[in-house]
């Protein structure tokens, strides 16, 4: 499972809101919202989040295995 934590604690970092996000860079509140529950987002709204925040996809998502069953 890919998981968006580290987004907004790099947003944080950066001192960019997610208002911004939405007004100034065009990022909808679908994709944050999706981000927000780690659901599926395209690798354009990853590079396009990368390159707003010049930062690498590590600093934006982390990768966990999904439990054994």
């Amino acid at each position: 499972m890919i998981k968006y934590d580290r987004l907004w604690l790099t947003l944080k970092q950066k001192g960019i809101s997610q208002y911004q996000l939405i007004n100034k860079y065009d990022v909808s509140t679908g994709q944050l919202d999706r981000l927000r529950k780690n659901e599926s987002v395209s690798t354009n709204t990853l590079d396009r989040l990368c390159s707003i925040l010049h930062c690498g996809l590590e600093d934006i998502a982390t990768y966990s295995p999904d439990p054994p069953d």
